[in-house]
């Protein structure tokens, strides 16, 4: 899997190709429909292609790129991330925050534990579970108002409210 350019934000990974003609199957990272819509720039692998049509099918994008003509072409951007420059992302209302915004954030309890960073964000049917990485080992905390008590993006932290069972060993 390539990694995402300095600048830039992944939007949707690249599964497999779909079909003869270059469609892709592709996992969204984002839940903003106009991030993949059609006639949108998207690099992929250092190039540059416009979102030629896309339809969502269950969890999963169907999309199909400029220049992607063929189920070979398609096959080699497997694994691949679909990338927008992050000076292009439409900014979010208060309290909304885009995934990639909470990686690498502290995390501590409302008493002040450090717990550890957030290392991804895993996106699920319900809500995002944050993956936090520390002292404790990893612990997953629900993105939802009952454990996230803040999150100061330019401070560089969360504060989570830690329930029973949330924390390895308690």
């Amino acid at each position: 899997m390539d990694d995402v350019a300095p600048g830039y934000v992944a939007v949707g990974r690249i599964l497999s190709p779909w079909g003869l003609r270059g469609d892709l199957k592709v996992e969204p990272l984002t839940d903003r429909p106009d991030h993949l819509a059609p006639g949108r720039s998207i690099t992929v692998a250092g190039q540059t292609h416009t979102v030629e049509h896309s339809r969502p099918r269950g969890r999963l994008l169907y999309l199909k790129l400029s220049g992607i003509d063929d189920r070979n072409a398609a096959a080699s951007l497997r694994d691949h991330y679909l990338q927008v420059p992050e000076r292009d992302l439409e900014p979010l209302g208060d309290g909304q925050y885009y995934r990639f915004q909470l990686v690498g954030l502290s995390v501590r309890s409302t008493q002040g534990e450090p717990l550890g960073r957030v290392s991804h964000v895993l996106a699920t049917p319900g809500n995002d579970v944050l993956v936090v990485h520390g002292p404790r080992g990893e612990i997953l905390v629900p993105a939802i108002e009952d454990f996230i008590k803040e999150i100061d993006i330019q401070g560089g932290i969360i504060v989570i409210e830690v329930v029973p069972g949330l924390l390895p060993g308690r």
